[in-house]
């Protein structure tokens, strides 16, 4: 869902997604907390518990995901010992999960420990290193910490090129992850290149329409959409939209979350008429396809409001706004930072419809989830 701005669209299935996506606007999160799901020494139980996480994960049903996740653990902690790399896979993935419920004081002691023991069970050097690797970086990159992130993205770029070659998609993807850190630090000079090396190895490797080509060129968009550059990345976002529809067909959450990005564009030049049947299709596409309880819904929901609220047309707005809250509430729990963001924005409606002292109350309570994830 979403940083200080609406986040773009995501790293294929192949790595995982990660649609983050909430106002105004923002750069696809490449941040992978993958839930490796193998069939290996764990056994069938595990496999089948992992599967099953993956799908609650999709679903956005969290707190039922992070139960079976602590099952497939100790499952796997029981099959094959303490420090096998499936217990490092089913540590991964309960570490994801906290993750995306900004539970980080508990995914990282368990994102370590998966790192350490895929590190002495596979070696310094293996992708499976470079993957753990990458989950603590994007841990530490949400939570601001980008001295910590970027050596560790970089080291798990250099094993990537070390063990599969310049040209792997695998190394593709690790370029957006540090790519998309130097976005976080409003550092563009440095994510470019980075993006324009990764979009060259995917249209070499996998094609021109390949779902992972519109990654980069979303990616890519979205520098020169921070840059106000509109006129370049209205385009490559077009052509996202078009790839992924393609690829995917029309009714896919991805397509959704594109055409999300390509409504924040047309919002940030205030071309409004534009961007409001974008945002009315995503909101239809993720309500069909995930849910009307979805966390990707309550992104739509709050972008629309947005949108209203830009016009000020706050009777519109207005419940929007709290039914994206409510789904928050309920996905992720009372005191998540997406709830925050939705809490500051209706406070910002209640102040511009002269309801001070209700304001005040969201804004209090905004700054108290703010401040407890500092």
């Amino acid at each position: 869902m979403a940083e200080k701005f609406a986040e773009k669209l995501g790293l294929p299935e192949r790595i995982k997604m990660k649609n983050i996506k909430l106002l105004p606007f923002v750069f696809a999160s490449l941040i992978t907390t993958p839930l490796l799901v193998y069939a290996q020494g764990a056994g069938i139980e595990w496999d089948t518990l992992n599967k099953r996480v993956l799908e609650l994960k999709r679903e956005g049903q969290y707190d039922r995901a992070i139960v079976l996740a602590k099952k497939a653990l100790e499952v796997a902690e029981e099959n094959v010992g303490q420090n096998h790399p499936d217990v490092a896979t089913s540590l991964n993935n309960l570490a994801g999960l906290y993750y995306t419920k900004a539970d980080y004081d508990k995914a990282e002691p368990l994102y370590k420990r998966a790192l350490a023991i895929n590190e002495k069970a596979l070696g310094q050097d293996h992708p499976n290193v470079a993957k753990s690797l990458n989950n603590m970086a994007g841990l530490y990159k949400t939570k601001g910490d980008y001295d910590k992130a970027e050596p560790l993205y970089k080291r798990a770029l250099a094993i990537l090129e070390k063990a599969l070659g310049q040209d792997h998609p695998d190394v593709a993807t690790s370029l957006n992850n540090l790519a998309a850190l130097y976005f976080a630090k409003a550092d563009y000079d440095k994510a470019e290149p980075l993006l324009k090396r990764s979009l060259a190895i995917y249209e070499k490797e996998l094609g021109p329409d390949d779902p992972n080509v519109a990654t980069s060129l979303n990616n890519l968009a979205a520098i020169y959409d921070a840059k106000g550059d509109y006129d370049k990345a209205e385009p490559l976002y077009k052509r996202v939209l078009a790839i992924l529809e393609k690829a995917l067909g029309p009714d896919h959450p991805n397509v959704a979350a594109n055409l999300n990005n390509l409504a924040l564009l047309y919002c940030a030049k205030a071309d409004y008429d534009k961007a409001e049947p974008l945002y009315k299709r995503a909101l239809v596409i993720n309500e069909k396809a995930l849910g009307p309880d979805h966390p990707d819904v309550a992104i739509s929901l709050h972008n629309l409001a947005g949108l209203y609220y830009a016009k000020a047309d706050y009777d519109k707005a207005e419940p929007l706004y709290k039914l994206a809250l409510a789904i928050n509430e309920k996905a992720f729990g009372p005191d998540h930072p997406y709830v925050a963001k939705t809490l500051e924005n209706l406070a910002k409606l209640y102040r511009a419809t002269k309801r001070t002292t209700e304001a005040k109350k969201l804004e209090k309570r905004a700054a108290k989830i703010k401040a407890s994830k500092k």
